[in-house]
């Protein structure tokens, strides 16, 4: 057997257009799970990926709830669960406008109540079941300009920590993977002083990839994590010690 083997499980990764949950996708795939994708934005990159990885391609916004029962329903009877999707609205609180942080609080942490409500009847029903949120290093230390995104991270940990209470007498995990500074569009744009201060403050020194973060997803959600839950895996070379 292959460790970490996902073979014959059905997954639905959220936010999987690009970035970290490209690589989600694409990790669970290669483990052997059936992989349904969601994604708001860049349908191209999505259903090339489906294409690539044998999976498929759903359209959804999953900062409203009927739309990601929806997701969940189309996904099918899912033994995986990976909240991945996120937004960033950057911004000094005493400027930072009602939309802003609504966007950010509904997108990244409203969207993992609402999926996991409509995925948790079914993995209670069969009795075994994971779900993976994907936090940030932002929701344990903060950072200046995010009081939303920090907010939303935060609240992820706090939430699946709460769920996982709630759905270990039925076999179901629930677990969270807090990244560092992850190679991404996000970090990207950052100056070259910003990304130096990450670097230096991370003792690996480097920004992490986001198949680091993908590795780390497929483990959890596999049997040889089965006695795992309610955990804060922090995937980010040091720098939240």
């Amino acid at each position: 057997m292959t460790f970490c083997s996902l073979e014959g499980r059905t997954a639905l990764v959220t936010g999987a257009s690009r970035g970290i949950g490209r690589s989600i996708a694409t990790e669970l795939a290669a483990a052997g799970a059936s992989v349904t994708l969601s994604y708001r934005t860049g349908v191209e990159e999505a259903e090339s990926l489906a294409a690539e990885i044998g999976g498929r391609a759903v359209h959804a916004d999953v900062s409203d709830p009927e739309s990601a029962r929806a997701l969940v329903e189309e996904a099918g009877d899912i033994d995986v669960l990976v909240n991945n999707a996120g937004v960033t609205r950057d911004g000094l609180l005493v400027r930072m406008s009602d939309d802003d942080w609504n966007t950010v609080i509904d997108t990244n942490l409203a969207s993992c109540f609402y999926t996991c409500r409509a995925a948790a009847r079914g993995m209670m029903r069969k009795r075994g079941g994971t779900v993976v949120n994907i936090s940030s290093i932002v929701g344990i230390h903060g950072n200046w300009g995010q009081t939303n995104y920090a907010a939303s991270k935060a609240g992820i940990i706090g939430f699946t920590k709460s769920l996982a209470r709630e759905l270990g007498s039925r076999n179901v995990r629930a677990n969270v993977v807090v990244p560092g500074y992850v190679k991404t569009q996000l970090t990207d744009v950052l100056p070259e002083e910003a990304t130096g201060a990450m670097l230096q403050a991370t003792p690996l020194g480097r920004l992490g990839e986001p198949d680091d973060v993908a590795g780390a997803v497929r483990f959890l959600c596999s049997d040889e994590a089965a006695f795992i839950t309610g955990a804060v895996l922090l995937v980010d070379g040091g720098l939240g010690m």
